[in-house]
């Protein structure tokens, strides 16, 4: 019934197609595109040539400090640098005898091992300090705040009880 309708319209759905993959086939382009360019009609030229110009492809060392500051990386990755890659940015001797804690604003806070060595390393604060700006954006970090071995807590726990000291109550 609607198959002698339907099949002029396919006929010239079809044709027309096909005329417009001719014609963008050879280049005078199709309906709403522009003509295919030869290298020498396109603006510039074709190829760049042996010489560099602007048109070659940029390496990514030249792009890539000015696209993180664009972005605003750079301050969190050199806090992750420091953190993540303390051994390299400190020196492993001080590396194998503390470990950052936190990086608030500007000052870092670093746990030593032993009393005798927070004590060590707070001494050499400003020596860690001008390793840290060589290795890092300047002003990243300002301020060393060392500190030694933390004692447990007995404040929580199935040993705490309420208004006495816990099981140090026993002790001497």
């Amino acid at each position: 019934m609607g198959t002698e309708s339907e099949e002029p319209a396919s006929a010239d759905l079809a044709a027309g197609a096909l005329r417009s993959a001719r014609s963008i086939a050879s280049g005078r382009g199709g309906p709403g595109r522009p003509a295919r360019l030869t290298r020498r009609q396109r603006p510039g030229g074709g190829y760049s040539g042996a010489r560099p110009d602007e048109r070659d492809p940029a390496l990514i060392g030249s792009i890539l400090p000015g696209t993180m500051a664009e972005l605003g990386w750079v301050g969190p990755l050199a806090q992750a640098r420091l953190m993540g890659q303390w051994a390299s940015v400190v020196g492993a001797e001080i590396a194998a005898r503390c470990q950052p804690v936190s990086l608030v604003g500007s000052e870092l806070k670093v746990s030593a091992e032993s009393t005798a060595w927070a004590t060590q390393l707070r001494l050499m604060a400003p020596q860690i300090l001008a390793r840290i700006a060589r290795e890092l954006p300047a002003g990243l970090v300002t301020k060393l705040i060392i500190t030694g071995p933390t004692a447990p807590s007995w404040k929580h726990g199935p040993w705490s009880m309420h208004g006495g000291r816990g099981v140090r109550d026993t002790y001497g």
